[in-house]
């Protein structure tokens, strides 16, 4: 057997470099790094060898470079994906965040930070956690419960079952997530003869499990029992591009489709069929046929709260539950008749065993009358500037209205999230939302990773000044690379949503606006300046009218342009036609009326959550 002999580092990246996509592509495109004493002689000296054959990025921050990548991954509906590396310490523990972002959205993303040393020579090293009782634990301990598969390469050897084993995490859909391999920074550095047949190109697949058939044909028999079906389209549907499936399906059959925050834009919100969001961030029409609906049928959905009304929105007594999902942990929640396959095979199974069979059950009207109310709570304020502020509902109208087929509206958390499932009109994969995790910080980052993987699309960023304070550096990254994307930052002076969520709850402001803050004196940051100093184009909108220009200028930009806009604080999105209960707990005791009253109208809701499974 032919051997060549490298260090550990240096075969981890030939390796990678060579692990290839159906299309002929690596299916790990490149490495984020941020070297420090635990990865730079080792993984450093490596990825500068291996050049081009597996390029290297230079981020500003661990996490920011962890959340392009699984932005990335996430556009590229997990075909590719990046790795990032980082040295021991807080360098590592700065991914875990991104770490547990990936695990909730199931997304690809490698992650190798560097570990203390193997042979525990120097020990403690620097940045090095010691455990007392365990002298096996470090500080990457901290990524087990948020990797879908965790390895501690403490020999050099190991790598060549490890790294198997992780890039068939990345690429099962079934078991797709985040990987941890933390290298021991004495192991990057110690030779092995490595089989040189270990180096030769593989293609990995991705694999599109067939339904069992006996699956199939009880979850059509519950639709053609069913009175009032209704579809649930999660991103699964993105991910397995069963886009058409679906359209082609909701049509034959007569069934609504309603959206999660991963599912918006399978459909494009001018289908017939697509009734919008559903939930506590859903629409008037998509709330109804779910409160209404007998069977509800999920699609590559986890069932989140926010989809559910915390599992209060189905409220018909005789209602059944079908989950159709890869993952048959997903899809045997809540008592759901489960079909486990993948998306687009088991729509057209299902759809091929229904023939001709047509529900025609919904109302036709409550979406168009939905989207008419969306136009007029978005539409351009009667005066626009002056000293009357917008509202998050007219700055998305603005972006919608200069909007074309190629542009993605993006965001992560804060009011934008839900304002944006109930409002933002999307062509077919014009919406792109991190809300498993509902990550503060993630936006910029994300931006920049959505642009990297559709460079010929049109990347809209909305942030709200909380999450933009959060993180921000990699706008750096972006102005140094000359990757273009426009920010839109609503600046409402302190975390409005939250601030909303705690008056609803019956509580007093506090501690969210800065108004209501412990501080000698708000501040008056300018975010122009501040922007600015990365190298973005950066500037401040006057106006509703002001922004829909500043958007289309800055399509001819070749680096992130950021427009800040002040806005009201005060309303939320719920005023374009719906909105649902979300289970926020409610203290039983209290001494004002207001938290009273909030607790009375708490367990009024909380009741109907009896008819769940």
């Amino acid at each position: 057997m032919s051997t060549i002999r490298l260090t550990a580092a240096q075969a981890m990246v030939r390796w990678l470099s060579v692990q290839m996509t159906e299309e002929g592509e690596r299916f790990i495109e490149g490495v984020w790094a941020i070297f420090g004493h635990g990865n730079v002689a080792g993984l450093g000296e490596a990825l500068h060898g291996i050049g081009d054959a597996l390029p290297t990025w230079r981020g500003q921050n661990e996490q920011g470079m962890a959340h392009t990548a699984i932005a990335y991954a996430k556009a590229k509906k997990r075909r590719r994906a990046h790795a990032i590396t980082s040295s021991i310490g807080p360098g590592a523990t700065n991914m875990v965040t991104a770490a547990a972002l990936a695990h909730v959205n199931r997304l690809p993303v490698l992650l190798i930070p560097g570990d203390v040393f193997a042979n525990r020579r120097p020990d403690p090293v620097l940045q090095q956690i010691e455990d007392f009782e365990d002298g096996s634990m470090s500080v990457n301990d901290c990524f087990r419960p948020v990797s879908k598969y965790f390895d501690r390469i403490v020999r050099p050897e190991q790598l060549l079952t490890a790294l198997p084993r992780a890039m068939r995490t990345l690429t099962d859909p079934a078991s797709c997530g985040p990987v941890t391999l933390a290298f021991c920074q004495d192991v990057q550095a110690e030779a092995y003869d490595y089989p040189e047949s270990f180096f030769e190109p593989t293609t990995w697949y991705i694999r599109r499990p067939e339904p069992d058939q006996r699956e199939v044909a009880h979850v059509v028999e519950m639709i053609r029992k069913a009175q009032k079906p209704v579809l649930i389209c999660g991103g699964g549907v993105i991910y397995s591009e069963a886009e058409e499936a679906l359209a082609q399906f909701a049509t034959k059959h007569g069934i609504p489709v309603v959206e999660t925050q991963a599912g918006k834009s399978a459909l494009p919100q001018a289908h017939a069929m697509n009734y919008g969001a559903a939930g506590v961030d859903g629409s008037a029409a998509a709330n109804q046929v779910c409160e209404a609906a007998d069977l509800v049928l999920g699609v590559g959905t986890r069932f989140q709260d926010f989809t559910t009304g915390s599992w209060a929105l189905f409220r018909n007594p005789s209602r059944s539950l079908v989950s159709i999902n890869i993952q048959p942990y997903d899809a045997h929640k809540h008592g759901a008749a489960s079909l486990v396959g993948d998306a687009k095979s088991s729509l057209e199974r299902i759809s091929e065993a229904l023939g001709e069979y047509r529900s025609g059950s919904f109302d036709p009207k409550s979406r168009t009358d939905w989207l008419a109310r969306v136009d007029a709570h978005c539409a351009a304020p009667e005066v626009d500037g002056g000293n009357v502020l917008p509202t998050d509902a007219q700055v998305i109208g603005a972006v919608q209205r200069v909007s074309t087929e190629r542009t993605i509206a993006m965001c992560a958390a804060g009011t934008m999230p839900g304002a944006l499932k109930l409002l933002w009109q999307p062509a077919q994969g014009g919406y792109h939302m991190e809300y498993g995790y509902s990550c503060m910080g993630y936006e910029l980052a994300g931006a920049m990773g959505i642009k990297l993987a559709l460079p010929d699309r049109e990347v809209v960023c909305f942030v709200g000044d909380g999450s933009y304070m959060m993180m921000n550096s990699e706008l750096a990254t972006a102005a140094m690379r000359r990757i273009p994307f426009t920010v839109v930052l609503t600046d409402n002076r302190g975390y409005g949503c939250i601030n909303r969520l705690q008056i609803a709850c019956g509580g007093e402001e506090f501690n969210n606006m800065y108004k209501d803050c412990n501080v000698e004196e708000q501040p008056e940051i300018d975010f122009v300046a501040h922007a600015s100093a990365m190298g973005v184009h950066a500037v401040k909108a006057k106006s509703i009218s002001d922004l829909e220009s500043q958007i289309i200028t800055a399509r001819g930009r070749d680096r992130p342009s950021v427009i800040v806009i002040d806005t009201d604080a005060v309303p939320g999105p719920g005023e374009g036609g719906g909105g649902f209960w979300w289970d926020v707990a409610v203290p039983e005791v209290g001494t004002s009326e207001k938290l009273n009253a909030a607790r009375t109208e708490y367990v009024r809701n909380r009741d109907f959550q009896k008819l769940v499974n």
